[in-house]
């Protein structure tokens, strides 16, 4: 198993069928994680304690998905130095719009890198990209990675391209 490098917190395991696909991301490049139930308002010691000891722990990043509210992002980043990217998780009655005001509204001093809403893909990513900084190993494979994505858009445009060639288009001015 690969060194934990990436802590993963949720304010609840409701949040969990979103934060598994940062854990999917993280995967894909083969970078140790944990996942961890800590709420900012019903356990804050619980938060505080993972927050301050997660460099010690060999943490490198933090990802955090929190709904409502959602003030774990800030506060974990409030109490460490690690970076924090916070996922805004969609819940009812506002789908996720005050969650996203939550995080990505941190005061000057704590910042708190913020992805979409349930954009815990992205978020497994952007971990992925800060970790790249420092090991070129990382590197090239995302770098593997993108290229498969600009890979797959011309497959489809190709896909795509042709589709409409075996269409039957009347010319401009014939009559049907």
């Amino acid at each position: 198993m690969s060194e934990i490098m990436v802590g993963i917190v949720m304010g609840s395991d409701s949040d969990l069928p979103i934060m598994e696909k940062c854990a999917q991301a993280l995967d894909e490049f083969d970078i140790g994680y944990e996942m961890v139930v800590s709420s900012a308002h019903r356990h804050p010691e619980k938060t505080a304690r993972y927050a301050k000891g997660a460099a010690d722990a060999g943490l490198k990043v933090i990802v955090a998905g929190a709904g409502g509210a959602a003030h774990l992002p800030g506060v974990l980043a409030s109490m460490t130095l690690l970076p924090v990217i916070g996922v805004p998780v969609a819940i009812e009655p506002l789908h996720g719009v005050d969650s996203l005001y939550s995080i990505v509204q941190m005061p000057p001093g704590i910042p708190v890198a913020t992805v979409t809403i349930n954009g815990a893909y992205n978020a497994g990513l952007l971990a992925v990209q800060i970790l790249a900084v420092h090991d070129e190993k990382l590197r090239h494979k995302l770098n593997s990675y993108r290229q498969g994505l600009a890979a797959k858009v011309e497959e489809k445009d190709c896909q795509l391209r042709d589709k409409l060639a075996q269409c039957k288009r009347p010319d401009v001015g014939e009559s049907k």
